[in-house]
């Protein structure tokens, strides 16, 4: 009776029965909803935007409003995206990310297609490739190389999948990825972008955290769509949106931005605006808004941006003094909003990660949740409140230390 395109039944992984049967509270340092962070964000200035009386007239665009999309052709100008490559024309709005993605499945991939993805990084496409019956696969992002695109994987993973048979219909990038805060360079780009104008792949590349980044090297690219009137013969969509720019996620907006050579590129948009009309799912009240909110996105970006960094400073003073003794490791953050940490490997993530939550009531990610090799990583929010944040430090720490009681200890 129903599709298979949704699981059968929802099976809960440890982790998550131990916090549904929790009764005392916990220190959360998975938390990254920037909205409930104690952050002065503006949201009562931005939901007020919302009341424009021009969204009581609904005049519908596929491809969102024009005064909307301008208002992204003028946040990708401040990212240096020349006004060719930026023209609203090439700029498309969704409901969020996710529905961003799940367009350019169904643009890009027919059933039983594979597209590639990174891995480690964060897991939001084993659920919409499931929805559109497209096959994920996965290409490693090796630590040794600071978990840096190595085009070299990428064509490996290419050939394993065309030796199933599969056609592979894109290849992600998550640039800054989530969550190593690795960017990409150009030299990579133009490999990748070789590939796959030769495979007749598309890339994807999610950019939503491109305002977050603290060390980016010099060479890498920013703008993918952009890019690609100079680099390559491939299609290319960047990603971005209101939820990471703005630290909006409540007001449900994102985009895409499509670049590439022409024919390809018109038909390509041609075919969005198609699948963007069967929807219509981006509300009036947020388009109208748009400009003033992306107006307003530096201003809550910058007080994002310093959370995460007093944060880090924060997690890595306490670490300084017990790397060398617990061999724990803070990975650079050079991007995003979340910091990893290697430690020993004497018993697996999910077990210690037990061990936190019931010994010590804190919560953080394993690193097997972002696919991490297999070592042993945890993954931290650095979004939460000072307070907060520096009393799980001090709670990971001690479990961390040689003298703690845990089995990573």
């Amino acid at each position: 009776m129903f599709s298979r395109r949704t699981p059968s039944r929802t099976e809960e992984n440890r982790l998550a029965r131990a916090l549904a049967a929790r009764t005392r509270p916990y220190v959360d340092l998975t938390a990254t909803n920037p909205t409930t962070a104690g952050l002065d964000l503006g949201g009562e200035e931005a939901a007020a935007l919302l009341a424009d009386p021009r969204a009581a007239t609904y005049a519908p665009d596929p491809k969102g409003l024009l005064s909307a999309r301008e208002a992204v052709s003028g946040y990708y100008a401040a990212h240096g995206v020349p006004s060719g490559a930026r023209d609203p024309g090439r700029i498309v709005l969704t409901a969020s990310s996710s529905e961003a993605y799940s367009w350019l499945l169904k643009l890009l991939a027919a059933p039983g297609d594979a597209v590639l993805v990174p891995a480690p990084s964060y897991p939001l496409l084993d659920a919409l490739a499931g929805l559109e019956s497209v096959a994920l696969r996965r290409y490693p992002l090796p630590p040794e190389d600071g978990f840096a695109v190595d085009p070299h994987l990428v064509a490996e993973a290419v050939a394993r999948s065309e030796a199933e048979g599969l056609r592979v219909a894109a290849v992600v990038l998550v640039a800054p990825n989530n969550p190593t805060g690795t960017g990409l360079s150009r030299d990579s780009f133009a490999a990748l972008s070789r590939l796959a104008a030769r495979k007749g792949f598309a890339i994807v590349s999610d950019e939503v955290f491109l305002d977050y980044r603290y060390a980016a090297a010099p060479e890498d690219v920013g703008v993918a769509a952009a890019e690609a009137e100079v680099a390559t013969d491939a299609l290319v969509f960047s990603l971005g949106g209101l939820s990471k720019c703005a630290a909006l996620p409540q007001l449900k907006l994102g985009w895409i931005l499509a670049g590439g050579p022409e024919p390809l590129l018109s038909e390509a948009l041609d075919r969005l605006e198609w699948i963007a009309d069967a929807f219509l799912s981006v509300g009036t009240p947020v388009q109208v808004a748009l400009p003033r909110l992306l107006d307003m996105a530096p201003r809550f970006a910058a007080a994002v941006r310093e959370r995460v960094l007093r944060n880090e400073a924060a997690l890595r003073a306490a670490f300084g003094a017990c790397a060398e003794g617990s061999a724990v490791s803070v990975l650079p953050v050079p991007a995003g909003w979340a910091a990893v940490l290697r430690v020993p490997a004497t018993a697996p993530e999910e077990e210690f990660v037990l061990d936190l939550l019931e010994g010590e009531d804190l919560l953080v990610h394993p690193g097997h949740f972002f696919e991490f090799p297999h070592e042993a990583f945890l993954v931290l929010s650095l979004l939460p409140e000072p307070s907060l944040f520096d009393e799980g430090v001090r709670r990971l720490e001690g479990a961390l230390s040689p003298q703690g009681s845990s089995r990573l200890g």
